[in-house]
């Protein structure tokens, strides 16, 4: 079968080199004799593949000799609880830490529910308001906090920061999972940054944290032994068995991007698609981002069909995604609290892929003309929040 071009959020399309470079290794990785699925973690032959993973991580992203390269498991979604518990809990009796956090999708969200668990949590600012469309001007940190916390990309909402906040000595804390090495970013702005794997780094099952050594040590002593950074820190991500597979597969991931030119030639092809197809939607008079343009991400894509009725929207929605993958473009509904459409362009994700969408998208929109489906600009802010 050909393979598909694959629009999921996560977990993502990988570069097709890795893919064969992991199948041709399978029974055999490099001349050990056995796939790296069988190899014990603390063995001779696994070292060499973490420790080449952590120091293309470190080149590729500029991480600096004074932070920490964690390859942890639970996803993004269990750093929601290990950064507060290890950044700011407290013993028992204790008054809580403050922590401030901007809420700007449904991830930031989830994020602040948890982080409220354990700290005294000052909700900076939020974009609820338009849907989560715009990132809202942050405010200045409280010189208390034990941390800030912000979502560099939202995944489901379709925006990304351009501007970082100033924080000055509060740590900046980010979630990086749907940009992580898809441009330049400056490590030593932050005091720790998390990703989950499954969309630019490899297969879901790894979390990838990078934190400065001086946040370290700081849990409380009700912490349970895998939630703590310290322990994880002292055994080199060795503290209980890791995703092993997962780890490798980062590692190619690593080789590939390394060999493309690194961070900054990837971030150049990313502009380029997401001009693409932001400028086939700013001129469709069938399809619209509700995204405002100031903060698009290029990572993720929404978008939704310009429609009046929902029900009519809905179904024609509903074909597009369904004739898309017919034609190899697959997984292209968007997330099911807002609907719509979403296309992820990762850094896996060729120029020829979004080609070959925006041609989909013009066949369609020709047809839907024809055959005399009615056009209607609508508040597409209002239209997503209706949605959520």
């Amino acid at each position: 079968m050909k393979r598909v071009y694959n629009f999921s959020p996560g977990p993502s399309m990988l570069p097709l080199p890795v893919l064969k470079q992991a199948a041709v290794e399978m029974t055999d990785a490099q001349g050990s004799g056995q796939s790296v699925m069988e190899m014990s973690h603390r063995s001779g032959d696994f070292k060499p593949i973490i420790e080449n993973t952590e120091a293309l991580l470190r080149s590729l992203m500029g991480i600096p000799p004074n932070y920490r390269v964690l390859f942890l498991q639970g996803g993004a979604s269990l750093q929601f609880s290990m950064i507060p518990i290890n950044l700011a809990g407290v013993e028992p009796g204790a008054p809580k830490k403050r922590a401030t956090y901007v809420e700007t999708g449904i991830w930031a969200k989830k994020a602040a529910e948890e982080g409220a668990k354990y700290v005294e949590l000052v909700l900076g600012a939020s974009s609820q308001d338009r849907a989560y469309t715009y990132i809202p001007k942050p405010p200045a940190p409280n010189p208390g906090d034990a941390y800030y916390h912000i979502t560099l990309n939202n995944t489901i909402v379709g925006t990304r920061w351009t501007d970082l906040p100033s924080t000055g000595r509060v740590p900046l804390v980010a979630d990086i999972s749907s940009s992580i090495l898809s441009a330049p970013l400056e490590v030593s702005r932050f005091g720790l940054l998390y990703a989950g794997a499954q969309k630019n780094l490899g297969p879901a099952g790894t979390t990838v944290v990078i934190i400065r050594e001086d946040l370290i040590g700081k849990a409380p002593s009700w912490t349970p032994a895998m939630l703590r950074y310290d322990l994880h820190a002292q055994e080199g991500s060795l503290y209980n068995t890791p995703s092993c597979y997962g780890i490798y597969i980062i590692g190619l991931v690593l080789e590939w991007l390394k060999a493309l030119g690194g961070v900054p030639a990837i971030a150049e092809l990313n502009r380029k698609k997401a001009a693409l197809f932001y400028g086939y939607l700013d001129h469709s008079r069938l399809f619209r981002s509700p995204v405002d343009p100031a903060f698009r991400s290029l990572m993720n894509l929404p978008f939704v069909a310009v429609l009046a009725d929902p029900l009519e929207r809905a179904n024609l929605e509903r074909r597009f995604v369904q004739e898309a993958a017919r034609q190899g473009l697959v997984n292209l509904a968007g997330h099911r609290l807002v609907g719509g459409m979403r296309a992820s362009m990762y850094n896996a994700m060729p120029i020829e892929g979004v080609q070959a969408l925006i041609r989909f998208m013009e066949h369609f929109e020709e047809r839907e003309k024809e055959g005399g489906t009615h056009v209607s600009h609508t508040n597409h802010e209002q239209d997503l929040s209706s949605r959520a």
